[in-house]
């Protein structure tokens, strides 16, 4: 596998999640003090292009849309999903080059 295409991939990863993480993070506290919410659909939506871990562990740790079960239950399969992606594909970078 090219070394330049898994560094973007890890700088992705890491963006993606830290962006989920916070989106969870900064929804939380827009809610406790009555302001504009962050749309249900852009909090599932960075799970689903691979943000799976920063918002799930911004969820827990900010409880925040615990009691969700699109949330409770949908981030964890998007984060299974999400690894079987990127296994496919490293497993066609690595068997491809």
């Amino acid at each position: 596998m090219n070394v330049q295409y898994l560094k973007y991939l890890l700088i992705y990863l890491l963006a993606i999640n830290i962006i989920g993480f916070l989106s969870m993070g900064i929804d939380k506290f827009k809610a406790k003090h009555n302001m504009w919410r962050t749309p249900e659909n852009t909090l599932l939506f960075i799970p689903l292009i691979f943000g799976s871990v920063g918002s799930y562990l911004g969820m827990r740790i900010f409880r925040h849309k615990t009691l969700h079960p699109q949330f409770k239950y949908g981030i964890p399969v998007m984060f299974v999903i999400n690894v079987i992606c990127i296994a496919l594909i490293l497993k066609y970078f690595i068997f491809t080059n």
